[in-house]
């Protein structure tokens, strides 16, 4: 492949990742409103999703990308509707 394309490649590359980067942060932050406005712990709402605190707490840091099913038991979790949790 030319060089010129592996460069090209490499830059979309680059560029997706940001902006994959900043929805996953806009994300966490809007999960964490959504538990601090319900007045929860992150350790309250990780027991009442069934998942790992950890792993709460890297979706609210925007460190990782939540599956549907993580995202349906968060919803759960808060007790709204996948899209209250989902809205901008």
């Amino acid at each position: 492949m030319p060089k010129n394309i592996l460069c090209f490649n490499a830059t979309l590359v680059v560029m997706n990742n940001l902006r994959d980067k900043a929805v996953l942060i806009k994300f966490g932050e809007r999960l964490k409103e959504l538990r601090t406005d319900k007045k929860l712990t992150l350790e309250q709402l990780a027991f009442a999703a069934d998942i790992e605190l950890s792993q709460v707490h890297r979706i609210e840091k925007g460190k990782i990308n939540p599956t549907y099913t993580t995202l349906l038991a968060l919803a759960s979790g808060l007790e709204i509707t996948v899209s209250e949790l989902l809205a901008e």
